[in-house]
């Protein structure tokens, strides 16, 4: 039998905080999905939007925007936060930079999000492979606004200059959290070497693109973190020339991630989302439902802070 008790004045259930009601008052909106749902599932290939269960789908799918899951859905790496299987991944499919490129201008999006499952099999760790399909969505739509969510690539700064170098509108690489909780939740990552993915990003696409590029990075909140190390992390980021800040509300995906230790009230998210404004970010994303590619395509209209 479930065991239940009170903490904090919220209800748990084995030790796990039952949603809040700012949490689940927030529906998605079936009949906003179904249209790019059904366009997806037409194809083989996969989005972060569907694969990770993301809670903001319905409200990207309705603005065009689009995470699209590049090089399969194993990862060589075991993070607690996620629910992308983990194992020896397939070889790569060097048909999928152009089947994306057509799925993007089959499915009339405005702006493109590129992320993967890390390959640390592969010796660039993928990058020719985001590099090859930020050009195919180039060559059929030169309109299109896209970004990319990289893993580190091992700290490899000649894969962060592949990517670069195809024309990215944001480099994003998630932080994902403070240093002391990396040991459980990012086991397989350090902070030093997402710091220096950045902060190479920065400068090469300082050079190459000038003020049209741009940086990015994020984390989730709740998951056992203090406000210090938060700020003390969103300091670092700053330093490392990181323009896009996005803070949201870590959602446990199933029970075989990481619990929820605490849930923000949306308050909290508005503090500190003015708090990090303050650092010197040029954007700020602070919210519960915020993600990763939330709003992606506000990059070049927005500027200060937004509370979701």
């Amino acid at each position: 039998m479930p065991r239940f008790s009170q903490r904090a004045g919220r209800e748990v259930l084995d030790g796990h905080p039952r949603l809040p009601e700012w949490i689940t008052r927030e529906r998605v909106r079936l009949a906003d999905l179904h249209a790019m749902k059904a366009g997806l599932r037409s194809s083989d290939l996969h989005t972060v939007c569907e694969e990770a269960r993301c809670p903001n789908r319905a409200h990207c799918f309705s603005h065009g925007t689009a995470t699209f899951l590049l090089m399969g859905d194993t990862c060589t790496r075991a993070c607690g936060f996620c629910s992308i299987r983990s194992g020896k991944p397939q070889g790569l499919n060097p048909l999928e930079p152009e089947e994306t490129a057509r799925r993007v201008q089959a499915l009339g999006l405005r702006f493109a999000v590129l992320t993967s499952v890390n390959r640390d099999d592969l010796a660039d760790g993928g990058a020719a492979h985001f590099a090859a399909t930020i050009r195919a969505i180039r060559r059929l739509n030169p309109e299109m606004g896209v970004e990319v969510l990289t893993p580190d690539f091992m700290g490899d700064l000649e894969a962060v200059a592949q990517v670069v170098a195809a024309g990215p509108a944001v480099f994003n690489h998630n932080v994902e959290t403070v240093p002391s909780l990396y040991p459980t939740v990012r086991p397989a990552g350090r902070f030093p070497r997402t710091l220096a993915v950045l902060a190479e990003a920065r400068r090469l696409g300082s050079a190459l693109f000038g003020e049209a590029f741009r940086t990015k990075s994020g984390l989730m909140l709740g998951l056992g973190e203090t406000e210090p190390e938060v700020l003390e992390v969103c300091r670092a980021l700053v330093a490392a020339g990181v323009d896009i800040l996005t803070l949201g509300q870590y959602l446990r995906p199933t029970r075989y991630q990481l619990p929820v230790r605490r849930y923000l009230h949306p308050d909290e998210f508005r503090d500190l989302g003015r708090k990090a404004k303050a650092l010197g970010f040029r954007t700020v994303y602070a919210g519960p439902l915020v993600r990763s590619s939330f709003n992606a395509h506000e990059v070049s209209e927005l500027e200060g802070i937004a509370i979701a």
